[in-house]
């Protein structure tokens, strides 16, 4: 049924009683409070009735008012309210939400294509939503004085992301930009190293992905001209000035078969893929993934052993789970040209396949899964399927490693020596957490430069860059052979600005937990602490964050639009962990211990450093609270911490897991006050509610919420120095210790699993 058979205005008028009454029932028993009851009321029906009577909406999409048309038939009335209520909010690098609510949906989005029949909204990941959001960007690079004419886009293994990429693609050619389309799903990372190469020279980027969320998400990243996503400042810009405002109007495209000569280039290897529709242009075909590993290959420490080590009779054995993402092809290939080619995927259930529905991970209403592999039930799923799949050969396998859809995350998986198993319930094998691997590979790189240097080469100039929510053993080791440290915010947006000030020599103020002395009403937008920071330090040796993301983004650059000078890319990439944490392990191997021993032994035995403890629990442990509902619980969640904070501010006594806070935080830059804004004692704290546990700062727990999801994050670390003879037993107690103030901290809050 088209939209021109359909009675629009039957239609709206249903729709508004449905939906009201929904809000009110919600409103009346708790559910939303008065203030979200109003707000939905004022922006969801005008919304439904722009999108009802907007005609361009039936050029771009003709299946979309019927699909509205079949949710009020149905009584969707929540999804309904879900689908119009807001825009959906745009964040650090882009947008991410739901593309539909439930799984049958997405089913018929995979079988019917963008047009499906399902609901759409202002509020979904769909395709008006991100023609829209192109148009704004589009029209940004055309204005004040930018003369932006190249953009890049690729997409990995979510539902449907081919044909998102390629729609926006017209749009782009259509705006009078150059477009470099991948040719079949990609890595996040290989879009960052794209958009610099000095082949394309690029100005803009994007990647449809949702990252590691579960299969009913899809998402908008967006990088600047050198890799990194924007500056906040002309990210508001962009948004504000343009995406805000653009209209089905601002829609123009211009098919793929029609693009100009030498406006549509593709991207991917060396020869054509098979099935592929390249529309006549498989001569503008350029090699980017021989470009990528290329790059990567020169961080090497020591390529000769890695050479070596296909010529050994029993060299390491290395598993490999793509989870269902764009890795399946990248992350082999690398591995196997740098000589590691004993290498066994895990193809079981459809992991190596790009398969957007995650078939592998728990879709149950309310536990939907994510592909996640910095997640340990995710690490199981691989492990399993690995066993079944390769009976006995476990055992003899050194590492198991995970990249997520987009492979901009990585995971290890690396086995328990005996002595130790039973703090991992008997089990051979642990998810070795990002805050160690990462402190392992920045161990390793210093060792082998003293090793084969006889020092750290100009330590005096090099720093790293860590989120706050990162271990700070991180921080005790880099120190200790004279490096600088800079601690930001969440997010690679944070780290790379933080970096790109150093190498610009931004003069540094006193920061004291991301205030300028003296203390202001708001944090820096991206800093939280320099310690041993000069002029000088100029040489990233490392860019981290515990949710599994990492690069080195090297010196400065030689202008807006390169890689830093011996870097690698300014966004988080999972292939690029996977190579150096697979040299790590065969260099391991030839020593002859392993991974977990390495971290016990030069990291937490260190007593410059001592053992640390971090433990991560995201709330809901899957997904978020479900629609406006959800608004409400999280906010009534961070109420509650913020009463918490402000008790000790005020000298009243607090204990959270059998331990007295003894000092307290509130971290706050403003950026998402525009979707939270305070309103009587309320704030926004996007990055966190800390409080501490000793006068060192070094034991802490930290409750932090999404800026643009409903959802929070508990970060715990506890240190303490050990030494060879109580190293299990502390891990034991502290592990203990953390659970139980994650679950204190849950009941205290109304965040019970």
């Amino acid at each position: 049924m088209k939209s021109t058979s359909l009675n629009l205005s039957a239609i709206h008028e249903q729709a508004g009683q449905g939906m009201t009454q929904y809000l009110e029932a919600a409103r009346n028993e708790g559910k939303i409070s008065p203030q979200q009851y109003q707000t939905a009321l004022d922006n969801a029906l005008p919304n439904l009735r722009d999108w009802l009577e907007d005609p361009r909406i039936d050029e771009l999409s003709p299946n979309l008012k019927a699909g509205v048309a079949d949710a009020v038939a149905a009584g969707q009335w929540e999804d309904l309210v879900n689908a119009y209520r807001q825009t959906m909010r745009f964040g650090t690098g882009g947008i991410r939400g739901m593309m539909a609510y439930d799984r049958a949906s997405i089913v018929r989005l995979k079988e019917d294509g963008l047009d499906a029949r399902i609901l759409k909204g202002p509020n979904t990941l769909n395709n008006i939503v991100l023609l829209k959001t192109s148009a704004g960007v589009a029209q940004f690079g055309k204005s004040g004085g930018r003369s932006f004419d190249r953009i890049v886009i690729g997409y990995d293994s979510r539902i449907r992301g081919g044909d998102f990429a390629r729609a926006i693609a017209e749009l782009f050619l259509a705006y009078g930009y150059s477009v470099y389309l991948f040719d079949e799903p990609c890595p996040y990372p290989e879009v960052t190293f794209a958009i610099p190469f000095e082949k394309i020279k690029a100005h803009v980027g994007i990647l449809i992905s949702a990252s590691h969320n579960d299969y009913r998400y899809n998402g908008y990243k967006l990088s600047c001209g050198n890799g990194s996503q924007f500056d906040p400042k002309e990210r508001d810009i962009m948004y504000e000035s343009f995406i805000a405002k653009a209209t089905t109007k601002d829609i123009k495209l211009t098919p793929l078969e029609k693009a100009p000569k030498g406006k549509l280039f593709w991207l991917g290897g060396a020869a054509p893929v098979e099935g592929v529709d390249y529309g006549g242009r498989e001569d503008c075909l350029i090699n980017v993934h021989e470009a990528h590993l290329g790059h990567m290959k020169r961080f090497l420490m020591r390529p000769a052993m890695l050479e070596a080590e296909a010529k050994r009779p029993d060299p390491i054995r290395i598993g490999y789970c793509a989870f269902h993402g764009a890795g399946r092809k990248a992350v082999p290939r690398l591995l196997k040209m740098v000589g590691l080619a004993d290498l066994t995927p895990v193809t079981k259930n459809g992991l190596n396949d790009l398969d957007g529905l995650f078939p592998s991970f728990n879709s149950d209403p309310g536990h939907e899964q994510q592909p996640d592999p910095g997640d340990p039930r995710a690490a199981k799923i691989a492990v399993g399927a690995f066993k079944e799949e390769h009976p006995g050969l476990f055992e003899k396998t050194d590492i198991l490693i995970g990249t997520d859809p987009d492979a901009d995350r990585c995971g290890v998986v690396v086995k328990v020596p005996a002595v130790q198993r039973s703090l991992y319930g008997g089990q051979d094998w642990m998810l070795l957490p990002a805050d160690d691997m990462w402190g392992l590979l920045l161990w390793y790189r210093l060792n082998q430069e003293i090793e084969q240097h006889g020092s750290v080469r100009d330590a005096d100039k090099k720093f790293i860059v860590l989120s706050h929510t990162t271990t700070d053993a991180i921080v005790k080791l880099v120190r200790k052979h004279g490096l600088g440290v800079v601690k930001t915010w969440v997010g690679f947006a944070a780290l790379s600005a933080a970096v790109r000030d150093a190498w610009d020599k931004v003069p540094r103020q006193n920061l004291v937990e991301g205030r300028p002395a003296p203390d202001a009403a708001l944090c820096h937008p991206f800093i939280m602490e320099y310690q041993a920071m000069s002029d000088r330090r100029t040489i990233n040796y490392g860019a981290l964050e515990q949710s599994n993301g990492f690069s080195i983004l090297g010196g400065p650059p030689p202008d807006a639009f390169s890689l830093g000078e011996g870097g690698h890319v300014r966004d988080k990439d999972g292939t690029f962990a996977a190579l150096l944490s697979a040299e790590v392990a065969t260099w391991a191997r030839n020593q002859g211990t392993t991974l977990f021993e390495l971290v016990d032994r030069h990291i937490y035995l260190d007593p410059a450093i001592g053992l640390f403890v971090n433990h991560y629990e995201p709330d809901p442990l899957d997904g978020e609270y479900p629609g406006i509902e959800g608004d409400r619980k999280k906010i009534g969640i961070l109420n509650r911490a913020l009463e918490l904070y402000r008790g000790v501010m005020s000298g009243n006594n607090l204990v959270l897991g059998g331990q007295k806070v003894l000092g307290t935080a509130l971290y706050r830059t403003g950026k998402y006050d525009r979707i939270y804004p305070a309103s009587g004692d309320f704030v926004f704290p996007d990055e966190g509610i800390r409080f501490y546990y000793n006068d060192d700062k070094l034991s802490h727990l930290t409750v932090r919420p999404s800026g643009t999801g409903n959802s929070l994050r508990f970060h715990v670390q506890l240190h303490a120095a050990v030494n060879e003879a109580n190293l299990v037993d502390t891990k034991r107690t502290l592990r203990a210790r953390a659970l139980a103030i994650t679950d204190e901290i849950r009941e205290r809050l109304g965040a019970l699993r």
